[in-house]
């Protein structure tokens, strides 16, 4: 593949149950731009198990990155992309198939610098939805601080933005989406352009953390949550997302 348009950057660590669909879904959604302009980068974290053999599988590029910061593990996979349009997903998520066409489309635009997208779980119930709501209300703040709504979920911007914003910040370990939606945005508004969000497009991530702790869990365990909040509690990171699976 010469040049490729596209980096989809997904960090994996043990996801062989949810992998294979996300990269389906990846593959789906290049028959809407160019296949052959769209490169799949899988970083590879801590897995023991065959994650990076079906993401191969597939066509992906495996990178691995051994951190417990899921910020050093977008890096080396944002870094390593040859594209200069990266989105960035997780493995239990899989994009809609018009999501590359859209991104192309306000990327291209010139009045966009980046953004994120709108997540759907693939089931819900009212402890999910309240505890959506329960989440939503603590990031209240510093989304006006940072001047209203970010989206996130998936990520979509241009390599030479990241880098001018100097990537996602290493010295968190949890919030480091909203503080690259932050940082993304002020580039934006320095060149006039906006952040954005997909209006045709989502993502269908995965209520597993749900399905393993209870639909309340992030509601019965506020004190872990709002300490994860902080996005510097190494041990309530590692007890919510590093040392899960």
């Amino acid at each position: 593949m010469n040049s490729p348009e596209f980096s989809i950057v997904i960090p994996a660590h043990n996801e062989e149950k949810y992998i294979g669909k996300c990269l389906q879904a990846v593959i789906s959604a290049s028959k809407y731009v160019r296949p052959d302009k769209v490169e799949i980068i899988v970083v590879a974290n801590r897995c023991t198990d065959r994650t990076a053999a079906i993401a191969r599988h597939y066509g992906a590029r495996v990178l691995t990155n051994d951190d417990k910061c899921i910020a050093a593990i977008r890096n080396t996979g944002v870094n390593a992309a040859e594209g200069e349009i990266i989105v960035t997903i997780d493995a239990d998520s899989l994009m809609t198939k018009y999501s590359l066409s859209e991104i192309r489309g306000l990327l291209k635009s010139g009045r966009y610098v980046g953004g994120g997208t709108n997540p759907h779980f693939d089931r819900t119930s009212v402890g999910i939805a309240f505890s959506a709501m329960y989440v939503a209300l603590n990031l209240l703040p510093v989304m006006i601080k940072n001047g209203g709504y970010l989206s996130g979920a998936m990520f979509w911007f241009y390599k030479r933005d990241f880098s001018a914003i100097g990537g996602f910040n290493e010295r968190l370990v949890s919030l480091e989406d909203m503080d690259f939606a932050s940082r993304l945005k002020k580039l934006g508004l320095r060149k006039g352009q906006k952040y954005g969000t997909l209006r045709h497009s989502y993502v269908l991530t995965s209520a597993r953390k749900f399905d393993e702790f209870g639909d309340w869990y992030l509601i019965k365990n506020r004190k872990l949550t709002k300490r994860i909040f902080t996005g510097k509690d190494r041990a309530a990171a590692d007890s919510f997302y590093y040392d899960v699976r």
